[in-house]
């Protein structure tokens, strides 16, 4: 995971799901949030998914429809709990467009700059910009409303030993498998979960052998 070279950072997501069901993914909450490196996850119970996110350190543009809360400087989190299922880091937030050209002109009128796209076949397309220390995952699949605005669909928490965390999860918790990325694994947690949004436990990071 490279450093953040800039003053932005993911401040806070916003999540319709209850506290209860994070604690029984092993998470800790400490005064209602879930925090999480450094950014805070505020379940709030009103049902849906991924309601609204809090930015710092970017221009305060519509970001193509997404429910934004832009502030000029935020207090860093407060400290974060042992989290039983050893969650460290918030991974990447993953959207949903029907135009990846649109969303990115958005994002690059916040002053985020994209890092690279792919294609990840079937039509559909990728682009990578980071926030802080957090990866935002754009994805334009082909289909739908090309007029639709962009939309919140998921995120991905780094574990440090995915196997705890499947055991605490039990069967709230899909099967580990081998991710996309070279020497890290995966495991999607269930919609039975109750967090209200798709959510992945994954393992850190591999570096690179010289």
């Amino acid at each position: 995971m490279p450093a953040a070279t800039d003053t932005s950072r993911l401040v806070e997501i916003a999540v319709g799901s209850r506290p209860a069901a994070w604690e029984r993914m092993g998470f800790a909450l400490a005064d209602g949030l879930v925090v999480i490196g450094s950014t805070c996850i505020r379940p709030t119970g009103a049902g849906g998914g991924m309601e609204r996110w809090t930015l710092a350190g970017v221009e305060n543009v519509a970001f193509d429809g997404l429910a934004t809360t832009v502030v000029e400087d935020a207090a860093p989190p407060p400290g974060q709990p042992e989290h039983p299922n050893g969650a460290r880091r918030i991974d990447h937030v993953v959207v949903r467009t029907p135009s990846l050209d649109r969303t990115l002109a958005a994002f690059d009128d916040a002053g985020l700059e994209l890092r690279r796209t792919r294609d990840a076949g079937g039509g559909a397309r990728q682009g990578f910009l980071w926030v802080g220390d957090t990866i935002i995952e754009l994805v334009e699949a082909p289909g739908g409303d090309p007029s639709a605005p962009a939309a919140f669909w998921g995120l991905v928490v780094v574990v440090g030993d995915i196997d705890l965390a499947a055991g605490i999860a039990g069967d709230a918790l899909g099967e580990v498998r081998d991710a996309v990325q070279r020497g890290r694994r995966i495991a999607t947690v269930r919609e039975s979960a109750g967090l209200g949004l798709p959510v992945a436990l994954m393992t850190p990071h591999v570096k690179a052998a010289r």
